[in-house]
């Protein structure tokens, strides 16, 4: 079912439309608005309006009309993916730099969820997320496990609930510490300023990380971060947040960092019992090529 929003301007100052429908609607990015502008959803004292930066003046009226999203369902693609554990519960696979998890509006195939479902049958009502208990980020790369059918995706979602599983990461962030540990506590949310942003506020989730030192060459560090809770972008935000952003991080990091694919941020180590042996099963993998020979031309 279609929506529409009705909104006022009333700033003494004028404003681009796109950038004022952006700061007070909440639910649609930029991206989206803009495209609703071009292709004429978007009227001002009921004209419609073509052009993004158009401005806006004091008592503006201003109707967006959001049109009906396509439905978007994951469908089987012949993609390789790389299987580090299979059996008839569970998978545990090691993505790639630059793969989506699973489909969305902006990327609705080559995901890994089309990958999965090539290779193997997920017995899952959720048609956008079959099998995903946990995700990490499009340019984080490492390990990811994804529950066949009810009795994993239930058990691998109470494990994480619990914090009962085992999740680590490497990294190379900016600086250098004095200190070898360190725990972050830190609640995250929303960005008040940048909607694509997490950040730290007030009265935001619970967000724990905590990281061991394990190199220092001159201007990065390499660490190893074990998550306590699992936030959307926890450990991009929290580096940033103590003054050592990941490096390579095109949202919350510096322009001027080490070159590479995005974020130097790995998914090295995953454990959790499995579901139906309740055996304690732990997997590791080494980080991609581009995170490795970064690492030699800082040691070198």
């Amino acid at each position: 079912m279609s929506k529409s929003f009705n909104l006022e301007y009333d700033e003494p100052k004028k404003a681009r439309l796109d950038a004022f429908l952006n700061e007070q609607i909440e639910d649609l990015t930029r991206s989206q608005l803009q495209k609703f502008i071009k292709d004429g959803n978007v009227l001002v004292n009921e004209a419609p309006v073509s052009k993004t930066g158009a401005k806006l003046t004091k008592g503006d009226k201003i109707l967006v009309n959001v049109p009906e999203e396509e439905p978007i369902k994951a469908i089987p693609e012949n993609i390789p993916i790389d299987v580090v554990y299979e059996d008839s519960d569970v998978l545990v696979v090691n993505k790639p730099q630059g793969m989506v998890v699973h489909p969305a509006a902006g990327h609705p195939d080559k995901t890994l969820v089309n990958a999965i479902l090539y290779h193997c049958q997920i017995n899952d009502d959720d048609v956008i997320r079959p099998g995903i208990v946990h995700r990490i980020d499009k340019d984080t790369s490492g390990l990811l496990m994804i529950a066949k059918n009810n009795l994993a995706k239930q058990s691998l979602m109470q494990q994480l609930k619990e914090k009962s599983n085992l999740r680590e990461y490497l990294a190379i962030v900016h600086g250098n510490f004095k200190e070898r540990t360190g725990k972050i506590n830190a609640p995250l949310g929303r960005s008040k300023f940048d909607r694509k942003k997490q950040a730290v506020v007030e009265g935001g989730r619970h967000a724990v990380t905590h990281f061991t030192v394990l190199e220092q060459f001159e201007n990065y560090s390499l660490l190893k971060l074990k998550l306590e809770t699992g936030r959307t972008h926890q450990i991009r935000v929290h580096m940033q947040y103590i003054g050592h952003p990941v490096a390579g991080d095109p949202l919350y990091g510096p322009k001027n960092t080490l070159q590479g694919k995005g974020q130097f941020l790995h998914a090295k180590t995953l454990g959790f019992v499995h579901p139906r042996t309740n055996e304690w099963m732990e997997f590791s993998v080494e980080p991609p090529k581009v995170f490795l020979d970064t690492l030699d031309k800082l040691r070198h």
